[in-house]
């Protein structure tokens, strides 16, 4: 059932998410979550600003109400899952681009001010590291 993946920054996208609250696929009958899978790794190769940043992918993060949903998480650092996302490559470039910022982070707390505009009201929960609570 888990699958190793390399320990580090991460993008965790759902491959299986809605497209939209309101539609299941787009109109070619894929989902959201494998469309932006497919934009967030296409919009990661496009700048090597974003290497240190891993796209990976999994079924289902069981927030299906919060369509094209993203987990943000790294060793020692609070994790964060976002949502309610287009799979479109300005809110791909938000992700990683905020994903920079976490990732250059002490404990994944990002300045509000360092915030892409594209990624204010898509957060849905933090996350402590296993062995922390955050202050």
């Amino acid at each position: 059932m888990l699958k190793p993946v390399e320990d580090g920054p991460a993008i965790v996208a759902c491959n299986t998410c809605r497209h939209s609250k309101d539609a299941r696929e787009d109109a070619q009958g894929r989902r959201g979550g494998a469309a932006m899978v497919e934009i967030l790794r296409d919009v990661q190769a496009s700048d090597p600003r974003y290497a240190g940043i891993a796209v990976q992918e999994m079924a289902c993060l069981f927030a299906c109400a919060d369509h094209c949903t993203v987990h943000l998480r790294g060793p020692g650092r609070v994790g964060y899952v976002l949502g309610r996302f287009a799979p479109e490559t300005e809110a791909a470039t938000a992700i990683l681009d905020y994903a920079v910022h976490y990732a250059a982070s002490e404990h994944g707390r990002v300045p509000f001010g360092q915030w892409p505009q594209g990624v204010k009201g898509h957060f849905i929960t933090r996350t402590p590291p296993p062995g922390f609570v955050a202050e």
